[in-house]
């Protein structure tokens, strides 16, 4: 059961960074809406690794296959089965860690919970599992194109260097301008050169990555353990490295007074609005109509190429120089994934609000 996401549109997730494949099965997707296959291999093209010199070098193409659920080019309503193909595993990188822990990985909880692990490239634990939420959420994106809602992520942090201002400020149609995926040209080449440099060090680095839904109705959301943040925040901090989450003005509002920070009402032509957005567009757990808008912060890869301390799986002291091909920063290929999961709870959330109100 916890290998899926989602409670009336459900997502399943199948497969191993090294094993034959990654897929999925999607259940509870509407049925006749027309799917652009040529939309959903774009949004994997944007996940795939080999994109730019500050990502890793594994070279998978990232093909697509859908094996059931639609029907001359629409959804039927039954089970949406698909997977891709693993094509350019390199194993042997990884057989000095069969006996070995990495820091900060998976490789000890997995072992010590389930007595066995799958070592290369981390198996069910590798970002590679992405690959089926970015699927699904090129469905879902489909999907909520045709009520109105678009979903737009961007890079506004890496490391030390952030943008200042939120995303009301930025053209967010530069975001895939450049390799990092960040709306601001000159941060964005900041950005890149320091990655680029902290990769030829042999490191990671971390960082924010902030989403934008427009176009969402009022009402999204069910009080009161099914507050819309909540399960965004818990989609969010499901994706691999992902460490934190804060919507609407988040941490930076323990600055400001009630007083500041209240969105007051107004009455525009008849329809009821806010004059300011500090709530992120959901109150009481309720989306209110106004732009959705969070932040997803993801701690630096934990595989860096240089010797660290470690212990083996007797419990004995030991070193490790990681070797394979890994990414130096997570965040331009984590923002196609943290959209997915975005328009996977959105759309849920909307099919769940539809069956209440029959």
């Amino acid at each position: 059961m916890f290998n899926s996401f989602g409670n009336i549109l459900r997502l399943t997730t199948f497969g191993e960074s090294h094993g034959k494949a990654i897929g999925g099965v999607i259940d509870g997707f509407p049925s006749g809406v027309a799917i652009d296959m040529d939309f959903i291999q774009a949004e994997l093209n944007r996940r795939r690794p080999g994109q730019s010199r500050i990502t890793t070098s594994r070279s998978e193409d990232d093909k697509v296959e859908i094996l059931s659920g639609i029907f001359e080019g629409k959804t039927t309503g039954s089970p949406i089965g698909f997977l891709v193909w693993n094509k350019n595993q390199h194993s042997s990188d990884y057989s000095e860690m069969q006996s070995t822990y990495r820091p900060s990985h998976a490789d000890y909880t997995y072992k010590l919970k389930y007595g066995i692990r799958d070592y290369r490239g981390g198996g069910r634990s590798s970002a590679r599992e992405t690959i089926s939420r970015v699927v699904g959420g090129a469905l879902a994106k489909i999907a909520l194109r045709q009520l109105g809602i678009s979903i737009r992520a961007y890079t506004s942090q890496v490391g030390p260097i952030k943008l200042e201002e939120n995303y009301t400020a930025y053209d967010l149609d530069l975001i895939e301008s450049n390799p990092v995926r960040c709306p601001d040209p000159e941060k964005a080449k900041e950005m890149e050169d320091y990655i680029y440099k902290v990769k030829e060090e042999g490191d990671t680095i971390g960082g924010v990555v902030t989403c934008v839904i427009q176009g969402c109705p009022i009402g999204l959301g069910q009080p009161v353990f099914g507050k819309l943040q909540a399960a965004l925040a818990s989609g969010m901090l499901s994706i691999n490295a992902a460490k934190a989450f804060e919507y609407g003005e988040g941490f930076k509002g323990l600055k400001m007074k009630g007083s500041e920070q209240n969105d007051i009402f107004y009455n525009n032509c008849g329809r009821v609005e806010t004059r300011t957005n500090h709530s992120g567009g959901i109150q009481g757990g309720i989306s209110n109509g106004e732009d959705i808008y969070f932040r997803v912060a993801f701690k630096p890869v934990a595989t860096v190429l240089m010797e660290q301390h470690t212990v083996n799986i007797d419990g004995q002291d030991t070193t490790l120089k990681a070797r394979g091909r890994h990414d130096p920063c997570v965040l331009p290929r984590a923002v196609p994934i943290v959209e997915a999961m975005a328009a996977m709870t959105i759309l849920d959330f909307y099919l769940i609000d539809r069956m209440t109100q029959l």
